[in-house]
């Protein structure tokens, strides 16, 4: 999956029956990813939506995917005001639920408007590696499993802004800023299907945030991680054509479990998007 076109195609659901029929498409791991979910969920709620926009989400990770099962979205109307909308999506692989979501839809309304804008120096994308050109720089250095999962073809471009030390120092500040943008032609969008791609996006690198203290007490490879839910707010609509700053921190990490937040905002430092997300870190022991 290399272009947005290939990522419309997993994010846009069938309908069948009473439920919505999505494929999976790896990023690196043996397992679907948390964003794939989400994105697909949304894009099952959108199909019963008019005129509104996605304003919050909260959802629940239950279980692993499957990469080989298709997934069936269930989707709960649950309410419809004047001004919004309430959906309850049941993402389920075979009998078993492996997610749920709920989300709110909002009508356009006039009213106050202002933000937080980021205002700490960062170097420009354009001056930054891409994930894919860390990895021909510095692969000699990398553990096998951070390989294979940078090897994938995405239609999206990373650009951590300190490189190539939140790569590989150890013992780093549980933050880090990242530039991301979609790749290749990008077809015209409506702002449902930017606010599905930006929710797919997402769910990238939170963690990151979360283990990084802890990168001199462990490795990559022998740290079990997934996400355990995920919640997002919208606020404002923006532009793919132009890249994006996800501004990640992890405030705490205890009991095998990191928590993290994030802030999305425009080159400009216009806040467009918060995400908030607690995700399992387990240390695997060695035997």
């Amino acid at each position: 999956m290399n272009s947005v076109r290939d990522l419309l195609e997993v994010l846009t659901l069938q309908k069948e029956n009473d439920y919505y029929l999505g494929i999976s498409e790896t990023v690196g791991s043996n397992n679907v990813f948390g964003g794939q979910v989400l994105a697909q969920s949304l894009n099952a709620a959108f199909q019963t939506i008019k005129n509104r926009k996605l304003h919050s989400l909260h959802s629940y990770f239950l279980e692993r995917g499957d990469l080989n099962i298709p997934i069936k979205y269930y989707v709960d109307e649950i309410r419809d005001g004047g001004s919004f909308s309430t959906r309850r999506v049941t993402a389920k692989q075979n009998d078993t639920t492996i997610f749920i979501l709920a989300a709110s839809f909002h009508k356009n309304e006039k009213g106050y408007d202002h933000f937080m804008a980021y205002e700490n120096e960062v170097k420009q994308p354009e001056d930054l590696l891409s994930w894919s050109q860390l990895y021909k720089k510095y692969s000699f250095l990398m553990p096998q499993k951070l390989k294979s999962f940078l090897q994938v073809e995405r239609p999206i471009e990373f650009k951590p802004t300190e490189t190539p030390k939140l790569v590989f120092k150890k013992g780093l500040p549980p933050k880090f800023d990242l530039w991301f943008k979609l790749k290749g032609e990008i077809p015209e969008l409506s702002i449902q299907l930017k606010q599905q791609i930006l929710t797919y996006i997402s769910d990238y690198n939170l963690l990151r945030a979360a283990l990084n203290p802890h990168l001199h007490k462990t490795k990559f490879i022998n740290t079990m991680t997934a996400s355990l839910d995920h919640a997002m707010w919208f606020y404002r609509d923006f532009d793919f054509n132009d890249w994006l700053l996800y501004s990640i921190e992890s405030p705490s990490a205890s009991n095998a479990r990191g928590m993290t937040r994030g802030h999305i905002y425009t080159r400009d430092g216009i806040l467009i998007a918060s995400v908030a997300q607690e995700g399992l870190i387990r240390p695997i022991e060695k035997k």
